[in-house]
């Protein structure tokens, strides 16, 4: 890549859950317009073909403690990057401002006197239980919802799934997987052992697993069905409702031609 004269800036953009047909025309807008695209390990790399050929394209992403790049390096990759070229886009999966830290990477390039921009994206706490015909809230079911991690920082178990279990609404969580065992424990202390529980494994990818059972059995349910990250877990009445869809397959055309 040649240097430029564009303005830095810094346009933190949601990939949404996996399925590449879940994503805003506006995000690939921006990953058109991008010269370089700095992005995460949970998006669907199948998003890249919309960047140009002269951009430069570079993974960062973080999985189960392995870092590319630690996130003070992707702050100082952005600015770097941003004032040698111009335009980059952070590319992250689903929604980058639910424990995406993308708010962190806007604070931190502003600070650096980049222009910035976000652009909304699917969060998979609400995509990946409604791909599976699990509602998060139904009339007469469940009021309200809470998207929780399961792991803080700290790597321990976040103090408000506790305060979740005690509630009637639907739990999601994210990154939960590891601590499966305890988030198991806090709700049978509420003695909600045969309360449904569900765990979608590669949200909305063609390679999607389910495995459903209740807090008592989930542990078995997930040896049985070979579960493991990344995955959401979605505990609640609502699990009831799982409904099974009919994929429709919706040809856009003219859509298609436009890119």
């Amino acid at each position: 890549m040649q240097k430029t004269n564009n303005i830095p800036k810094l346009t933190v953009v949601g990939a949404g859950p996996g399925d590449p047909d879940l994503i805003s025309l506006k995000a690939i807008k921006a990953i058109e317009s991008a010269q370089v695209i700095l992005y995460d390990a949970l998006i669907n790399v199948d998003l890249l073909k919309y960047a140009s050929s002269t951009t430069e394209v570079v993974f960062v992403g973080k999985r189960k403690g392995c870092y590319a790049y630690q996130q003070e390096q992707i702050n100082e990759l952005i600015v770097q990057r941003a004032k040698s070229f111009g335009h980059v886009v952070r590319l992250k999966g689903g929604d980058p401002f639910v424990f995406g830290r993308g708010a962190e990477e806007i604070d931190y390039a502003k600070s650096k006197n980049l222009k910035v921009d976000v652009i909304p994206g699917m969060s998979s706490a609400l995509a990946v239980p409604t791909s599976q015909g699990i509602p998060l809230t139904k009339r007469g079911v469940s009021e309200s919802f809470w998207v929780i991690t399961g792991t803080t920082k700290n790597h321990e178990i976040s103090s408000d799934i506790a305060l979740a279990a005690k509630s009637s609404a639907t739990i999601v969580i994210l990154m939960g997987m590891s601590k499966l065992s305890e988030i198991v424990q806090l709700f049978s202390n509420e003695n909600k052992q045969d309360l449904p529980i569900a765990i979608i494994q590669n949200g909305t990818y063609a390679n999607e697993k389910i495995g459903i059972g209740t807090i008592r059995s989930i542990q078995n349910v997930v040896l049985e069905h070979r579960l493991s990250s990344p995955a959401i877990i979605v505990i609640g009445e609502v699990v009831r409702e799982h409904t099974k869809l009919d994929r429709i397959k919706i040809e856009l055309n003219e859509l298609k031609s436009a890119f």
